[in-house]
Protein backbone atom coordinates (compact mmCIF):
# COMPACT_ATOMS: atom_id res chain seq x y z
CA UNK A 1 0.00 0.00 0.00
CA UNK A 2 1.46 3.27 -0.76
CA UNK A 3 1.51 6.12 1.42
CA UNK A 4 2.55 9.83 1.78
CA UNK A 5 4.71 10.93 4.22
CA UNK A 6 3.65 13.98 6.50
CA UNK A 7 6.08 16.63 7.59
CA UNK A 8 6.20 17.24 10.90
CA UNK A 9 6.35 21.30 10.72
CA UNK A 10 3.29 22.18 8.89
CA UNK A 11 4.59 26.03 8.51
CA UNK A 12 7.44 24.84 6.27
CA UNK A 13 5.15 23.78 4.13
CA UNK A 14 4.81 26.20 0.70
CA UNK A 15 1.21 26.63 -0.87
CA UNK A 16 2.15 26.23 -4.84
CA UNK A 17 0.41 28.16 -6.84
CA UNK A 18 1.56 26.93 -10.55
CA UNK A 19 4.47 24.73 -12.01
CA UNK A 20 5.09 24.09 -8.46
CA UNK A 21 6.02 27.74 -7.72
CA UNK A 22 4.98 29.90 -4.51
CA UNK A 23 3.53 33.37 -5.57
CA UNK A 24 6.46 34.73 -4.40
CA UNK A 25 8.68 33.07 -6.82
CA UNK A 26 6.29 33.59 -9.62
CA UNK A 27 6.63 37.23 -9.05
CA UNK A 28 10.21 37.29 -8.76
CA UNK A 29 10.44 35.33 -11.86
CA UNK A 30 8.46 38.03 -13.89
CA UNK A 31 10.44 40.77 -12.82
CA UNK A 32 13.42 38.84 -13.66
CA UNK A 33 12.13 38.24 -16.99
CA UNK A 34 11.07 41.91 -17.34
CA UNK A 35 14.14 43.17 -16.78
CA UNK A 36 16.68 40.85 -18.44
CA UNK A 37 14.72 39.71 -21.95
CA UNK A 38 14.44 43.46 -23.10
CA UNK A 39 18.29 44.07 -22.17
CA UNK A 40 18.79 41.42 -24.28
CA UNK A 41 16.82 41.92 -27.27
CA UNK A 42 17.84 45.79 -27.54
CA UNK A 43 21.89 45.36 -27.15
CA UNK A 44 22.63 41.68 -28.85
CA UNK A 45 23.46 43.89 -31.76
CA UNK A 46 25.28 46.62 -29.92
CA UNK A 47 27.44 44.27 -28.04
CA UNK A 48 27.17 41.05 -29.85
CA UNK A 49 25.15 37.68 -28.93
CA UNK A 50 27.18 36.28 -26.00
CA UNK A 51 28.03 39.64 -23.98
CA UNK A 52 24.25 40.90 -24.46
CA UNK A 53 23.49 37.17 -22.61
CA UNK A 54 26.10 37.97 -20.12
CA UNK A 55 24.59 41.00 -19.12
CA UNK A 56 21.11 39.42 -18.86
CA UNK A 57 21.77 36.66 -16.59
CA UNK A 58 23.85 39.46 -14.39
CA UNK A 59 19.84 41.54 -14.32
CA UNK A 60 18.37 38.45 -13.30
CA UNK A 61 20.72 36.93 -10.88
CA UNK A 62 19.60 39.50 -7.68
CA UNK A 63 15.61 38.63 -8.80
CA UNK A 64 16.08 34.90 -8.37
CA UNK A 65 17.84 35.27 -5.24
CA UNK A 66 14.98 36.75 -3.84
CA UNK A 67 12.58 33.77 -5.40
CA UNK A 68 14.69 31.03 -4.00
CA UNK A 69 17.12 31.96 -0.76
CA UNK A 70 15.71 31.00 2.36
CA UNK A 71 17.30 31.04 5.50
CA UNK A 72 15.91 30.06 8.58
CA UNK A 73 12.69 30.33 7.20
CA UNK A 74 13.39 33.94 6.72
CA UNK A 75 13.35 35.21 3.20
CA UNK A 76 16.62 37.38 1.61
CA UNK A 77 15.34 40.69 2.27
CA UNK A 78 14.39 39.40 5.54
CA UNK A 79 18.16 38.26 5.80
CA UNK A 80 19.58 41.54 4.63
CA UNK A 81 17.86 43.52 7.40
CA UNK A 82 18.72 41.87 10.22
CA UNK A 83 22.18 42.01 8.94
CA UNK A 84 21.96 45.56 8.25
CA UNK A 85 20.54 46.22 11.84
CA UNK A 86 23.63 44.11 13.50
CA UNK A 87 26.35 45.80 11.53
CA UNK A 88 25.12 49.35 11.16
CA UNK A 89 22.15 50.65 13.04
CA UNK A 90 22.81 49.07 16.74
CA UNK A 91 25.98 49.68 18.57
CA UNK A 92 28.74 47.39 18.16
CA UNK A 93 29.89 47.56 21.81
CA UNK A 94 26.79 47.73 23.78
CA UNK A 95 27.96 48.51 27.67
CA UNK A 96 25.98 46.38 30.61
CA UNK A 97 25.25 48.52 33.03
CA UNK A 98 24.18 48.41 36.30
CA UNK A 99 22.30 50.24 38.82
CA UNK A 100 24.33 50.68 42.17
CA UNK A 101 22.09 51.70 44.75
CA UNK A 102 25.22 52.72 47.17
CA UNK A 103 26.27 55.09 44.79
CA UNK A 104 23.13 56.24 43.97
CA UNK A 105 22.72 59.24 46.69
CA UNK A 106 25.99 60.58 46.29
CA UNK A 107 26.87 63.17 43.57
CA UNK A 108 30.70 64.26 42.19
CA UNK A 109 31.12 68.05 42.57
CA UNK A 110 33.88 69.75 41.34
CA UNK A 111 36.32 67.08 43.05
CA UNK A 112 34.12 66.89 46.04
CA UNK A 113 31.84 64.27 47.79
CA UNK A 114 28.60 65.39 48.70
CA UNK A 115 25.09 63.92 49.05
CA UNK A 116 22.01 65.02 47.07
CA UNK A 117 20.09 65.80 50.43
CA UNK A 118 23.03 68.27 51.17
CA UNK A 119 23.26 69.94 47.87
CA UNK A 120 19.36 70.47 48.41
CA UNK A 121 19.37 71.55 51.88
CA UNK A 122 17.33 68.48 53.15
CA UNK A 123 17.93 65.63 55.82
CA UNK A 124 17.40 62.24 55.82
CA UNK A 125 17.56 61.33 59.29
CA UNK A 126 19.16 58.18 60.83
CA UNK A 127 17.79 56.36 57.89
CA UNK A 128 19.77 58.35 55.33
CA UNK A 129 21.82 56.19 52.43
CA UNK A 130 25.04 56.02 53.43
CA UNK A 131 25.00 57.15 57.07
CA UNK A 132 24.49 53.57 58.47
CA UNK A 133 22.43 54.30 60.97
CA UNK A 134 24.11 57.17 62.85
CA UNK A 135 22.30 60.34 64.06
CA UNK A 136 23.50 62.87 61.64
CA UNK A 137 22.22 66.31 63.28
CA UNK A 138 24.51 66.74 65.76
CA UNK A 139 23.21 65.88 68.99
CA UNK A 140 25.19 62.63 69.50
CA UNK A 141 28.44 64.48 68.93
CA UNK A 142 30.67 62.73 72.02
CA UNK A 143 29.80 59.23 70.37
CA UNK A 144 30.80 60.07 67.44
CA UNK A 145 34.43 60.64 68.58
CA UNK A 146 34.24 64.47 69.06
CA UNK A 147 33.42 64.59 65.41
CA UNK A 148 30.68 67.01 64.32
CA UNK A 149 27.71 66.82 62.63
CA UNK A 150 28.63 67.84 59.01
CA UNK A 151 31.74 66.25 59.46
CA UNK A 152 30.31 62.66 60.37
CA UNK A 153 27.96 63.39 57.12
CA UNK A 154 31.51 64.14 55.25
CA UNK A 155 33.06 60.91 56.00
CA UNK A 156 30.20 58.91 55.65
CA UNK A 157 29.74 60.02 52.20
CA UNK A 158 33.51 59.52 51.92
CA UNK A 159 33.07 56.38 53.14
CA UNK A 160 29.91 55.01 51.23
CA UNK A 161 31.82 56.36 48.09
CA UNK A 162 34.76 54.98 48.75
CA UNK A 163 32.58 51.44 49.33
CA UNK A 164 31.16 51.75 45.86
CA UNK A 165 34.42 52.22 44.07
CA UNK A 166 35.72 49.14 45.47
CA UNK A 167 32.73 47.39 44.18
CA UNK A 168 33.27 48.46 41.02
CA UNK A 169 30.51 51.66 40.96
CA UNK A 170 28.85 50.69 37.03
CA UNK A 171 29.84 47.79 35.58
CA UNK A 172 31.35 47.98 31.69
CA UNK A 173 31.81 44.95 30.04
CA UNK A 174 31.52 44.25 26.07
CA UNK A 175 28.77 41.60 24.80
CA UNK A 176 29.13 39.26 22.48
Amino acid sequence: MAYVSVPKDLTRVKNKVAFNLTRRQIICFGIAGVIGIPFYLFTRNLIGNSNAMMGMVVLMIPSFLFAMYEKDGMPLEKVLMNMITVKYRRPQVRPYETENFYEKDIVMTAGTKKKKHEIAGTRNGAFGAGNYGRSMDGRHVEHNGGVSGPQMKLRNAEAAFHAAEQRGGRKHARQG
